[in-house]
């Protein structure tokens, strides 16, 4: 079954020095654009993180400090990258708790302003874990009967995770639709975050609510008002820097200021 798209839908992979969002950098990024007329467009790259890469690390994705000593840095490739996800949807596996986020960061930590508002998010780990619950090893031998023989390659894996994708609309025709829409919906995060990182959650009243800490379930509005200091800790705070903006667009809001 192929998918019904109205724009680009970009299928995307990292590989980092670590899991910290904001802290840690990106080695490799392999996009596969979908275009609506079937077309497909390939970007890959590997980057030099500027930081070392931990030999834990290494050992899990494979990549090395040496073997990115030459390439260029984050900053000296995000304008392009950016001009190749310019109108996209985004997807991946795992992408809306990591992939999404760690991008994000990471274009705004170099200066350049990346919209999410009117983009859809299609995670097809959340998929695979309400239909069958495993790994993406596992999703790939039970979804396309193939073996990933090189996991933790960003290309590798993000091939896959658009062959799983198609062979999940395949198996679940009456349960998920080749609709980004309705992917968007299916995959989105429980929790109604905010920011990319869910240190900010609507509540059932749709407000702004703090997800941590001492005011946890209050009004993000409601503490600022009440303790303004609040807002300068986090903003002098190792958070994200999306989280940051997040919360000065809600100070904005309700304080002009």
């Amino acid at each position: 079954m192929d998918l019904s798209l109205s724009r680009p839908l970009a299928f995307f992979d990292l590989e980092t020095t670590g899991l910290k969002i904001g802290g840690d950098r990106i080695v490799e990024i392999a996009i596969l654009k979908l275009l609506p007329n079937g077309e497909k467009i390939h970007y890959h790259r590997r980057l030099n993180p500027e930081i070392p890469i931990p030999e834990a690390i290494s050992k899990i994705h494979g990549i090395t400090n040496e073997m990115v000593a030459n390439e260029p840095s984050f900053n000296e490739v995000a304008g392009e990258i950016f001009l190749f996800l310019e109108n996209c949807d985004f997807a991946g596996y795992n992408s809306n708790y990591f992939d999404i986020p760690f991008l994000v960061e990471e274009l705004l930590r170099v200066g350049v302003e990346f919209e999410l508002d009117g983009r859809r998010f299609v995670d097809v780990q959340a998929i695979f874990h309400k239909n069958e619950p495993r790994d993406l090893k596992a999703a790939y031998r039970f979804y396309c009967q193939k073996e990933l023989t090189n996991a933790h390659s960003a290309v590798a894996d993000i091939n896959a995770t658009y062959e799983i994708l198609l062979s999940q609309l395949d198996r679940y025709p009456d349960t998920i639709k080749p609709d980004v829409d309705f992917l968007h919906r299916y995959t989105a995060k429980n929790n109604k975050s905010v920011d990319l990182a869910g240190r900010i959650v609507y509540n059932d009243k749709n407000i702004p609510v703090f997800n941590f800490g001492k005011h946890k379930g209050r009004s993000v509005a409601e503490v600022f008002q009440s303790e303004p200091s609040y807002f300068q800790w986090m903003m002098d705070g190792d958070f994200p820097e999306y989280t940051k903006r997040v919360i000065t667009k809600i100070r904005l809001q309700h304080f002009g200021k």
